[in-house]
């Protein structure tokens, strides 16, 4: 449903948010509610799906969307480690929009973090205007996690999908930044203003991706009068509030399934040298690739001229393009 809210116009009209396709009725309610907030939300959507999409494009799963719901096909509706990386990428989007926003003087609600200041250990003078992550954190807590607590949070999946939204706020949480900008004569730093920031998003995607390849497999066991999850197998560590959680196997995504929401790997580019995922032998699951020479169009001979603009040719290069079969 976050998604497929990425690909709406504005959200400004209480009318819009009765019209917004895949959200449930607390979620309508409180769109309603934060009207000037749900751009911030679209904008969040937005950014996980195309840090989705990069993170993957190696992959025989790509995170590629379809136009119908849900927009990553059934892969997500399941209880995978893809449904697993979507669903924290996505919390973590909000988050990160909504954080960004308040910094940026966007919305009235929220403004800079306020709880900043003072001096530091470090002896630094907290200044500026510090990332106020703990709202954007709250929102995506109240907005995304509404969804599986509106279902009984005591289902296998819900418990999944509660844990990884909140792996995703957690991975811009470990790594907010600090920022710092001196002040003195000629550049000399006498005095540091210093404040926290969120960190860029592709950091964000990156650190996930590498808690979905160390995914934890779970299963649901009552433990006292609560159900939680727990590693399937007993020797795995238990996982941490950061770390990815998934209940099922993954389809080897090798061979087109419209139903399902997978295309396959047919006419993928793979890299015929490369002995990882992305090179030819796995990407294309063994049914051999094509190679076709390219003609690409590129800036060559670039000269500077004073002042001031930078003069290229256009050279052509021939290069080899490998297709999975």
């Amino acid at each position: 449903y976050l998604a497929k809210l990425s690909s709406v116009g504005s959200i400004s009209e209480e009318e819009t948010c009765e019209k917004l396709k895949g959200l449930i009725q607390r979620q309508v309610q409180m769109c309603k509610r934060n009207l000037e907030v749900m751009d911030s939300v679209r904008r969040g959507a937005q950014l996980a799906i195309e840090e989705c999409q990069y993170q993957f494009r190696n992959r025989r799963w790509n995170c590629s969307t379809l136009d119908s719901l849900p927009v990553f096909g059934k892969v997500v509706t399941q209880g995978t480690r893809e449904a697993a990386f979507v669903y924290a990428i996505s919390s973590a989007g909000v988050a990160f929009a909504v954080t960004r926003a308040c910094s940026s003087g966007e919305l009235e609600k929220c403004g800079c973090d306020r709880t900043v200041h003072g001096v530091s250990p470090q002896g630094f003078q907290w200044s500026g205007c510090s990332d106020n992550i703990a709202y954007g954190v709250a929102f995506s807590q109240s907005f995304v996690d509404v969804r599986e607590r509106s279902k009984g949070a005591s289902s296998s999946r819900a418990l999944m999908n509660l844990h990884n939204n909140e792996a995703g706020r957690k991975a811009i949480l470990s790594h907010m930044r600090v920022e710092c900008k001196c002040h003195g004569v000629s550049g000399s730093c006498e005095v540091k203003t210093c404040w926290r920031a969120v960190p860029p998003f592709r950091q964000v995607g990156h650190a996930l991706k590498e808690k979905f390849d160390g995914a934890t497999e779970v299963e649901p066991r009552r433990v006292g009068s609560s159900r939680a999850l727990v590693p399937r197998n007993a020797q795995f560590k238990p996982h941490t509030d950061e770390d990815l959680v998934y209940l099922e196997p993954s389809p080897d995504f090798c061979e087109q399934d419209i139903r399902s929401g997978v295309l396959g790997t047919r006419g993928r580019t793979c890299n015929k040298t490369s002995k990882a995922i992305d090179g030819c032998e796995l990407l294309c699951c063994g049914r051999g690739f094509h190679t076709a020479q390219v003609e690409l169009a590129e800036r060559c001979s670039c000269k500077f001229h004073w002042c001031c603009f930078v003069k290229c040719r256009q050279c052509q290069r021939l290069v080899e393009l490998h297709t999975c079969r």
